[in-house]
């Protein structure tokens, strides 16, 4: 079986959105979460998949990464 991004959704306070997702992006979160579920053994709410992915999205994008390296205040790693 194909190793996923997503391997754990951490337990953190949740800020509340409401978002309006195209059908095939749902879909493929369902499949997602079917996959994790069969991999991990345990069942994800799919809805939980979203901030783990726009995270690793986000990590991810060098340009991104060097805009907020940018905004940091000066002598503060993050």
């Amino acid at each position: 079986m194909a190793k996923l991004k997503i391997a754990s959704i951490p337990n953190d306070k949740p800020v509340r959105l409401t978002i309006e997702l195209p059908a095939t992006v749902h879909r493929d979160l369902l499949t997602y979460a079917d996959a994790l579920a069969r991999e991990s053994g345990q069942t994800v709410d799919p809805s939980r998949l979203i901030a783990p992915m726009l995270g690793r999205f986000m990590a991810a994008d060098r340009g991104f990464a060097k805009i907020r390296r940018s905004q940091l205040p000066s002598g503060t790693e993050g």
